[in-house]
């Protein structure tokens, strides 16, 4: 039996004699079954205390890169500096980068640059493009984990992703639409801000599915491709509908949905049901004046629990066990906005 503590603290530990512990390790006969469980648990529990007494007062630097609209990743760093003081024991310390809109070329240069000064751990919103996926390959074999957030790049050597269920995101709009359109024809806007953030585009695969699975007469007009700010999602959209496309409904996977209702009502158009993400200050404005009428939200602040987890376990600072879940998909309406979001936004 391999372990790294001294026989007299493993038969302090478990109330045994030295020299049964010693019978036990060294695998000698004569052991009761009983007493060999309880060496093994008696080692488990040092092993506990040792990285309790480890973890106490250890600082880790975790650098965060997100590329979104501004309204969203302020969401993220309230969300993470509203954990930081739950991280006990260890002391997690961030460093934003935070950027509405990045090419390929900055995002690569900026994780080059974390591994340059170093770092405990990565927290990446990007694009899934090789070039980014290579980068945070590069990031592990220096030992530096990242942790992907919202959007994955799951082929990239992250350590794990933190965020929705986006697929699972996706159906529930699908379904939604379907409970409220019925089997009548109608036309529905889709938007996402980059196909190449692969959670939006595995939202918009999982709604696309389940349209034409069970709802085949409600027919997508894409207007992707805004990157969520304002200007160029207006312009998408009004480039979409041209002068006599009509939309019944929306699903916006991408944000930028003040834009989207403007560019609606520049052509005298009010979607009968608004299906939008996330809770940020413009979306739960929109659901107080009824202009949208369901949010598909998810937890952030457990997002970036479970991602401090991961990095933590990375270091060895929590078992596997502690390591926090990531967020599930739940339908928001002006009803049920939870409190702690809609005092933060109270006018």
């Amino acid at each position: 039996m391999a372990h790294r503590f001294l026989i007299k603290e493993i038969a302090l530990q478990a109330g045994l004699g030295v020299a049964t512990v010693d019978r036990v390790l060294n695998g000698r006969a004569n052991v009761r079954e009983h007493t060999r469980r309880r060496v093994e648990q008696a080692i488990k529990e040092l092993e506990k205390q040792e990285l309790n007494l480890a973890t106490t007062g250890r600082k880790l630097i975790v650098d965060v890169v997100v590329e979104a609209p501004l309204r969203f990743s302020d969401e993220i760093k309230h969300a993470l500096e509203g954990e930081l003081a739950l991280m006990h024991p260890a002391v997690v310390r961030p460093r934003f980068m935070l950027q509405e809109t990045m090419t390929t070329s900055e995002v690569v240069e900026a994780l080059r640059s974390i591994i340059r000064r170093g770092s405990h751990g990565v927290f990446l919103k990007a694009r899934d493009v090789p070039e980014i996926a290579e980068a945070v390959a590069e990031l592990q074999r220096h030992g530096i984990p990242v942790v992907t957030i919202v959007t994955d790049i799951p082929l990239s050597g992250r350590i794990a992703y933190a965020g929705l269920d986006n697929r699972a995101a996706g159906a529930t709009a699908a379904y939604l639409l379907g409970l409220l359109l019925g089997t009548q024809p109608a036309n529905v806007l889709i938007t996402m801000s980059d196909e190449h953030f692969r959670g939006e585009e595995e939202r918009e695969i999982s709604f696309r599915r389940a349209l034409r699975k069970h709802h085949p007469r409600l027919k997508l007009v894409d207007a992707s491709g805004g990157h969520g700010l304002d200007m160029p999602t207006e312009d998408r959209v009004r480039s979409a509908l041209g002068d006599d496309t009509h939309v019944t409904a929306v699903y916006s996977m991408g944000g930028g949905n003040i834009a989207i209702l403007r560019a609606l009502e520049a052509q005298q158009q009010a979607p009968v049901f608004f299906i939008g993400h996330d809770l940020d200050r413009d979306n739960v404005q929109l659901l107080r004046d009824g202009r949208i009428q369901a949010i598909l939200h998810h937890d952030l602040r457990q997002d970036m629990r479970s991602a401090c987890h991961h990095i933590m376990h990375y270091h060895k600072l929590l078992p596997a066990s502690s390591v926090a879940t990531s967020s599930s998909v739940v339908v928001v309406t002006p009803e049920n906005v939870p409190d702690y979001i809609a005092s933060r936004f109270r006018d």
